[in-house]
């Protein structure tokens, strides 16, 4: 059962001593159903975001978007036009991991939704030229993956393999990926700075009356690492209207030599994610996912031109079409070939940051971590506050919760935060579609 909001706010209390914390709601902005998730308000009025992941998978996500969050440093944080969360804490609750940061404000446009021209395409192409633009010794001082022009090539070349060896890859994609990887001049770019897994909501908007939409946060951070551009802009096959003012503003901001082939790997990383969806369900035996991924492929296909069979080249109207599924493909389908999270510079076990300076938070199976095994204590779990494990009463009674505003959330309240949180939704999502309207509205004068 979903843990309730009061919980989680407990347990921000463990990630962040001292806390005061006055209210609690769901978190429905950027809160990903993989997680148990909540917003936090303290009696500064500043508001958390808490997330608690159960599985190995979510819990290296929590990880890596811990390490890669203080990694930005005040210097790296100050190169960029918009605000990344800060990392407030991390903690366990039950079995699981959680992670606290802060809750950076603003509405979230979904992809096909994005209009084009000046405002937030303009706004989101400078953003992603920005965080490439980051120096790479960020990502390298903090242990993250780094991947050459070559090492990314061979990866999309294995996935490729992997795909067509289910025999569920239309014959005339197979074609048109292999000679996409064999061409030379699409692999010649410049590594940089990248997010991975970047998408239309990962960038959070103000409305400025002048400018239009425009892009003051980040969030998403789990994928920073070093790579090929071009895999922060796939996202853009699902954003027709934008696509070209984003690559635009994204081409005027960059400080680099323009990379003439990054349009093209953009649009081959996009198809790309149903042959990963794919081979994620293949991986799993999953027979419904497997004949999903392969339905998409079959559109996909049937979309190319005639003419468009071998390597990826101008923008088709049936590709564009079938791109639209994109957003049907979920997160993780990277997980069966990503190796993003899987380098030999750290032990995703050990990523934790630990809240005591006297010891580090265990591994999910319970075992101290390898470099203090030898002077750990017997119980290393007492050395981190569990706040599910714990009487509530305790923190309760201490002061840290002022209970007439916390929402307490028991089993009962379910129906009500569901009600709640869709009445935050409705109304943030009417909040962005004005934004947009105002905006296109005064373009179109």
């Amino acid at each position: 059962m979903a843990r309730s909001p009061f919980t989680l706010a407990a347990a921000v209390t463990a990630a962040l001593p001292g806390a005061d914390v006055t209210g609690a709601r769901p978190l429905t902005a950027d809160g990903d159903a993989r997680f148990d998730s909540a917003v936090v308000t303290l009696s500064d009025r500043r508001e958390l975001a808490i997330r608690v992941a159960d599985d190995d998978e979510t819990a290296r996500e929590l990880a890596a978007e811990a390490i890669a969050l203080r990694a930005l440093t005040a210097g790296a944080r100050a190169m960029l036009p918009f605000r990344a969360p800060e990392y407030i804490g991390e903690t366990r609750l039950g079995d699981g991991r959680a992670l606290v940061t802060e809750l950076l404000p603003g509405f979230q446009i979904e992809a096909p939704q994005v209009p084009g021209g000046p405002g937030a395409a303009e706004s989101m192409g400078a953003a992603i030229a920005a965080v490439h633009g980051m120096p790479v010794s960020v990502v390298r001082g903090a242990g993250l993956s780094t991947r050459s022009a070559e090492e990314g090539r061979d990866e999309v070349r294995r996935l490729v393999d992997t795909a067509a060896a289910t025999g569920r890859v239309p014959a005339r994609l197979t074609v048109r990926w292999r000679e996409a990887v064999a061409d030379d001049d699409l692999w010649r770019f410049e590594a940089t700075v990248v997010l991975g897994g970047l998408q239309s909501t990962s960038f959070l908007f103000e409305d400025d009356p002048e400018l239009g939409p425009q892009v003051t946060g980040l969030v998403g951070w789990h994928g920073l690492s070093v790579g090929d551009p071009a895999v922060d802009l796939a996202w853009l096959s699902a954003a027709p209207e934008a696509a070209a003012d984003v690559h635009a503003s994204y081409a005027r901001a960059a400080g680099r030599v323009p990379d003439s082939s990054l349009e093209v790997r953009a649009r081959l990383l996009a198809e790309l994610e149903f042959a990963r969806w794919l081979a994620h369900g293949d991986s799993l035996r999953r027979a419904d996912i497997v004949d999903d991924a392969a339905a998409l492929l079959e559109a996909l296909a049937a979309g190319l031109r005639d003419d468009d069979r071998s390597v990826i080249a101008a923008r088709s109207e049936g590709v564009d079409s079938a791109l639209d599924a994109l957003d049907r493909v979920p997160a993780a389908a990277a997980v069966a070939v990503d190796t993003s999270m899987q380098t030999d510079a750290y032990n995703p076990d050990d990523l934790w940051h630990d809240p005591d300076a006297t010891g580090s938070i265990p591994p999910l199976d319970g075992s101290p971590s390898t470099e203090d095994a030898s002077d750990a204590p017997a119980d290393r779990t007492a050395e981190t506050p569990n706040v599910e494990t714990e009487d509530l009463s305790d923190v309760i009674d201490s002061g840290l919760f002022r209970m007439e505003d916390v929402d307490q959330a028991a089993p009962e309240r379910d129906d009500h935060d569901r009600s709640t949180a869709a009445g935050d939704s409705d109304e943030a999502q009417r909040a962005a579609r004005a934004a947009l309207q105002r905006w296109k509205s005064s373009a179109s004068e």
